[in-house]
C-alpha cells in the first residue's frame, strides 16, 4: 500500500511540474471586486496547491481530534457500564444467597406439612411437598 501511495504522490507531483513548466505566462487573478494581482501561472498553481494541501492537513488533524474525543467519551461510558455490571452482579449474588437461605427454611421435600394420623379413620388429610 505504501508503494501505491508513493506512486500516486510522485505521479501527481510530476504532472504538476510538467504543467508548471508549460504554463509560465502571466495571469491576472481577481480576489474581490477591485482587488487583483498578476502572477505567473506556475506560481499561482503552486500557491493554490499549497493552500489546498494545508486545508487537507488541517481537516485531517481536526478529524483526528474529533475521533480522539469520541474515543475518550466512549471509554468513559464503557467504564461506567462495567461498574454498573459489577454492581448488578453483586446484587444478584446477594439475592441468590437470600433466596437459598429462605429455601433452607422451607420443609424438606417428602415431609408432611400437616400432622398425619396412623389409623386413617378420622378423615384428616396429609399434604406432601414435592
Amino acid at each position: 500500500m505504501r508503494q501505491i501511495n508513493f506512486l500516486l504522490i510522485f505521479s501527481f507531483g510530476l504532472a504538476t511540474v510538467m504543467f508548471t513548466l508549460e504554463n509560465t505566462a502571466a495571469t491576472t487573478v481577481h480576489f474581490l471586486p477591485g482587488v487583483s494581482t498578476t502572477l505567473p501561472l506556475a506560481a499561482l498553481l503552486l500557491l493554490v496547491g499549497g493552500l489546498g494541501a494545508t486545508a487537507a492537513w488541517i481537516y485531517a488533524v481536526w478529524s483526528g481530534v474529533v475521533r480522539k474525543v469520541e474515543t475518550l467519551q466512549t471509554a468513559g461510558e464503557v467504564e461506567a457500564q462495567q461498574v454498573r455490571i459489577s454492581e448488578l452482579e453483586n446484587d444478584l449474588r446477594r439475592y441468590r444467597a437470600t433466596v437459598d437461605a429462605q429455601l433452607g427454611l422451607l420443609p424438606a421435600a417428602g415431609e408432611s406439612s400437616a400432622p398425619s394420623s396412623t389409623d386413617g379413620g378420622d378423615g384428616s388429610l396429609s399434604l406432601a411437598v414435592d
